[in-house]
């Protein structure tokens, strides 16, 4: 016969019981690095296919008008209406619309003065309010969806976490002059010098002299046509900005001129949804404090056309490449192999370690 004593189970003691915890504790902190890791996976393909996206449209684009859409230019023909005047116009970010499936948005937009700023009959007043446009945000940005601008109190504006990359500044490519550039202001602050912009790129400012695929001489797979700008950096001080090409009047402005004279002098050279590459990829930290030194540096808050790519992803950043392919440039890239790949005509081999 059983004694009821044999069937009493014994009960954890409280060392156990701690152990046990413990031991679910370490499982735990193991388990969520791994799952954050693939999170980011996720989030970095998304970001990838965006850009896979945006290059399609592109060569699309070509195909229909024979020519890589502008990065931004005024409201002159063939992107607008406008015959004389000034005026902010619209961004490669507008142009493609149709080809990446947002037609729908294109067919009510406008393209005669100032189409990409905040006046009360511009474009971004006509779609502003609910629009998402999915392809133009990277899952794993920090530096979220809405910007800032301040356009007569419409919100929200969506940002654009992805530039054109229109040149290099001169002198960061050994053996190559660089002529076609602007400088702006070197005095100015803030608003509105912008930097140094270049025209050396496969999409450029403007449109007067637009580039093609077959025109790019370096070869499409060396020559990037648009890249990441995503992530806050820091300044000296410690302020973490949201500065960016996309990040402060939202995806649709673009630039004011329409025919620039290359090696010229212009007050303000701010080229909106574009970059002109004068650092290395990632560098966020050792910025002059808000509102930043567009005049001296080109990074600053309105706007430095020379903020460095940068993304919240591990190691560097994604880009789209003449070719429609998408890869992943590292932080280590050198400068120059990087300047390289923003040019395209350097006529310089260009080396496999990126």
């Amino acid at each position: 016969m059983v004694s009821p004593n044999s069937l009493t189970r014994r009960a954890f003691t409280l060392i156990e019981l701690l152990v046990v915890i413990a031991i679910i504790a370490i499982l735990i902190g193991l388990l969520l690095p791994a799952v954050q890791k693939v999170r980011e996976a996720a989030a970095r393909m998304k970001c990838s296919n965006n850009l896979k996206q945006i290059g399609l449209a592109m060569h699309n684009f070509q195909d229909a008008r024979g020519y890589l859409p502008s990065g931004g230019t005024r409201d002159y023909a063939p992107y607008g209406t406008q015959t004389t005047g000034g005026g902010w116009g619209s961004a490669w970010t507008v142009f493609i619309l149709p080809y990446i499936e947002q037609d729908n948005i294109f067919k009510r937009l406008l393209f005669a003065g100032q189409s990409g700023w905040g006046t009360s009959a511009s474009n971004n007043i006509r779609v502003s309010q609910g629009t998402k446009i999915q392809t133009y945000l990277c899952p794993s940005s920090s530096v979220g969806e809405d910007a800032p601008s301040p356009f007569q109190g419409v919100r929200p504006n969506q940002n654009n976490h992805y530039v054109a990359v229109t040149g290099a500044v001169p002198g960061l490519i050994p053996g190559f002059i660089e002529t076609r550039i602007h400088r702006g202001n070197t005095g100015t602050i803030n608003c509105c010098s912008g930097g140094i912009m270049s025209g050396g790129g496969a999409i450029i400012p403007g449109s007067n002299n637009p580039t093609a695929i077959h025109r790019i001489a370096d070869g499409s797979s060396n020559t990037i046509l648009v890249s990441e700008q995503n992530d806050y950096l820091t300044t000296l001080n410690g302020t973490r900005v949201a500065w960016g090409a996309g990040l402060l009047h939202s995806w649709q402005i673009g630039w004011h001129w329409h025919a620039p004279s290359w090696n010229g002098g212009q007050t303000d050279c701010r080229t909106f949804q574009m970059t002109t590459i004068r650092y290395r990829v990632n560098q966020k930290t050792g910025w002059p404090n808000p509102p930043g030194h567009c005049g001296q540096t080109g990074v600053c808050q309105n706007m430095g056309t020379n903020i460095p790519l940068n993304s919240a992803h591990t190691g560097g950043v994604n880009a789209v490449m003449g070719d429609g392919s998408v890869r992943f440039i590292r932080d280590s890239i050198p400068i120059n192999t990087l300047a390289q790949l923003a040019t395209r005509d350097d006529g310089l081999p260009i080396a496999n370690d990126y």
